[in-house]
């Protein structure tokens, strides 16, 4: 019996000392859709909190002062809207009117896939669609829109504009690396 209890208690030790190690360390690598993401290495993975979210990133500057997020929406086949609707959407998510958020889309394509590149720049609205907002003025919007038949993949960056202009290379390495570009 003593073994036996013995060998219990070395098993529970085990069992919860891998599971603080697992939870503990962050993929490098993860789906969303059909893609393979790597996460920049000085990128933190945040455990996603809502259905709608499949992965969540947090970019934090030198300081440790300022921080964005990047959040990566993924709604199966013909799920999620149009690209065009998405723009729209994400340009509506800032107090000022379009034409004065000094707005860019831009269209590519990597590796035979039609990528939408986003930005924006002003008081941007956070908030739950329909609930109350938080402006949070001196912000940026950098998003990409990954088209695929089996559905798209939408990666939204938003943080201060000095944050999110010195991430922008590095978001664009990791999406265009999903796609076998870079």
């Amino acid at each position: 019996m003593r073994r036996f209890t013995s060998f219990l208690r070395v098993l529970l030790i085990w069992v919860s000392t891998t599971a603080v190690a697992l939870a503990a360390d962050p993929p490098a690598k993860f789906t969303v859709g059909e893609f393979v993401f790597t996460r920049p290495a000085d990128w933190q993975w945040i455990e996603v909190n809502s259905v709608m979210r499949k992965a969540q990133l947090k970019i934090t500057d030198a300081d440790k002062k300022d921080s964005a997020e990047v959040i990566f929406f993924f709604f199966g086949k013909d799920g999620g809207g149009r690209t065009k609707e998405n723009i729209d959407r994400w340009l509506s998510q800032f107090e000022e009117p379009k034409e004065k958020l000094n707005s860019k889309v831009e269209e590519v394509t990597i590796a035979q896939r039609k990528v939408t590149y986003v930005q924006a720049e002003g008081t941007y609205l956070s908030g739950m669609p329909g609930g109350p907002k938080t402006p949070q003025p001196n912000t940026m919007l950098l998003g990409a829109i990954i088209e695929s038949d089996q559905g798209n993949v939408f990666i939204r960056l938003t943080g201060p504009i000095k944050l999110a202009k010195a991430s922008q290379p590095a978001l664009r390495k990791m999406v265009e690396g999903a796609l076998g570009g870079r």
